[in-house]
C-alpha cells in the first residue's frame, strides 16, 4: 500500500452540487430510478479435498429497500446433509448454512437467488418529509463494531475534517468527510479481495490506501464519529454499467471476484442517502486509460454523483459487521460478504475460489 499525506486537506463544501449528474457535457453518469432490471445470481460451492467435519456459509441478499431492491426466490439444490436459512440477530444478515457427511466425497451446493434492483438517486436540494430513524437503528448505525471504532484516532480525525470544512448541519459534515476520504485515500490494486476495514490501523499508520471494504469502511467510521448514522452495506456487482464505466460494473457473467461494499449515511429530510466514495479512486485507477487524475472529468463526474446515487447494477447482501457463523468456533467475521466454509474445523480462505473452490455467476432475466 502506499502512504499518503495525512489530512492533506478538505475540499471547499458545495450543496450546489447536490443533485447527482454530469461533470461535464461529454461524461455523463446520473443513476435516476426507472426500470428494474433482474438477474439470477447462482452461488456454486465443491468443496476441494473433502476431510472430516464439512460446513459452509453463504451470504443471501437480505436487505429490504423496496424502493431499490426486491429479493426474490431463493433456491437451492446438492448433496449436504442439512441446509438451514439462518439470519444474524442484530443486523438481519441472512445466510444458508450447509453441513455434510463426513463420508462424501464430493461436497456440492447450488444456491440460485432472483433479485430485482434499480438506479437510485437523491435530489439533496429538495429535503422532504422522511420518518428519522427508531432509537435502535440510529444506536445501531451510530456504534463502533470491531473493525470500525468511533473513539480515539478515528473521533479525533473526523472532528479536524469537520472543523477544517466549517461543517455544522449533518449533511455538511457528510459531504466533507465524503471529500477527504476521495482526496486522502488510494485504491490499491494489490489488496486481496475488497480488504480488511480495519480503519483505526490504517489511521494510525497513516496508510491510507486500500480497497472498498477499507475504504468505505473509513468513511462510515469517521461518519458515525460526526455523530452521523451511516452503514456499510455490502454486496457484489451483477451487470455492466450502463455509462460507460468499465470499472464500475460486472465484466462478465462470471462474477466470483465482483463482490463490492458500497455505503450509506442518514440524512434528515433525505432517509439513506447512497454514497461510494471508494468507487471514485476505483475510476481514477482503473477507468481507461487508467491511473487518471482527480480532475479528469470522468473522476469528477464519478465524485459528483456518488455522493447521492448509485447505479443499479449491483446486488446488496446485508449491512452486518462483526457477524458469528453458526456452528463455527472461529472468531466473528469483520463482514459477511464471501462465501464461507470449514473443512475438518478449518476456516477456508475465501478470496482464494479456485482452491475453496467456488463460482458466482450473474444472468439477467426479464423482471417480474
Amino acid at each position: 500500500m502506499q502512504r499518503r499525506e495525512f489530512l492533506k486537506g478538505t475540499a471547499a463544501l458545495s450543496l450546489a452540487a447536490a443533485l447527482p449528474g454530469v461533470a461535464r457535457a461529454d461524461v455523463v453518469f446520473a443513476p435516476q430510478p426507472g426500470a428494474w432490471r433482474a438477474v439470477d445470481l447462482v452461488t456454486k460451492i465443491a468443496l476441494e479435498k473433502p476431510d472430516g467435519k464439512m460446513q459452509a456459509w453463504i451470504p443471501l441478499p437480505s436487505v429490504t429497500e423496496s424502493a431499490w431492491i426486491r429479493n426474490g426466490e431463493t433456491t437451492w439444490t446438492g448433496n449436504t446433509a442439512s441446509a438451514t436459512r439462518v439470519k444474524d440477530p442484530k443486523y438481519g444478515a441472512e445466510m444458508l448454512h450447509v453441513t455434510w457427511k463426513e463420508s462424501e466425497a464430493a461436497p456440492a451446493l447450488e444456491i440460485t437467488n432472483r433479485v430485482e434492483m434499480r438506479d437510485r438517486a437523491v435530489d439533496l436540494s429538495k429535503p422532504g418529509k422522511v420518518a428519522p430513524l427508531s432509537d435502535a437503528q440510529r444506536k445501531l448505525n451510530l456504534e463502533g463494531t470491531s473493525l470500525i471504532p468511533i473513539d480515539g484516532i478515528v473521533k479525533q480525525t473526523s472532528d479536524k475534517i469537520v472543523a477544517a470544512a466549517n461543517a455544522r448541519s449533518d449533511i455538511e459534515k457528510a459531504r466533507a468527510i465524503y471529500d477527504w476520504v476521495v482526496e486522502n485515500t488510494v485504491r490499491v490494486a494489490a489488496t486481496r479481495g475488497c480488504g480488511i476495514g480495519d480503519i483505526a490501523a490504517m489511521l494510525k499508520t497513516r496508510n491510507l490506501g486500500g480497497k472498498c471494504a477499507d475504504l468505505n469502511a473509513l468513511y462510515v467510521g469517521l461518519t458515525r464519529a460526526a455523530g452521523v448514522p451511516a452503514r456499510d452495506v455490502y454486496g457484489i456487482r451483477v451487470i455492466p454499467s450502463q455509462f460507460g464505466y468499465k470499472s464500475l460494473g460486472a465484466g462478465s457473467a462470471n462474477v466470483t471476484k465482483a463482490q463490492h461494499c458500497r455505503a450509506e449515511v442518514f440524512l434528515e429530510g433525505f432517509g439513506w442517502v447512497p454514497t461510494d466514495p471508494a468507487d471514485v479512486r476505483k475510476v481514477m485507477l482503473e477507468e481507461p486509460p487508467t491511473n487518471l487524475a482527480i480532475n479528469d472529468p470522468k473522476v469528477a463526474a464519478a465524485r459528483k454523483t456518488l455522493f447521492g446515487a448509485w447505479e443499479g447494477n449491483w446486488v446488496a447482501y446485508n449491512t452486518a459487521h462483526d457477524v458469528a457463523l453458526p456452528g463455527s468456533t472461529h472468531p466473528k467475521l469483520g463482514f459477511l460478504m464471501y462465501p464461507q466454509a470449514e473443512r475438518a474445523s478449518l476456516l477456508l480462505d475465501c478470496h482464494d475460489p479456485d482452491n475453496f473452490k467456488y463460482t458466482l455467476t450473474a444472468n439477467e432475466v426479464k423482471p417480474g
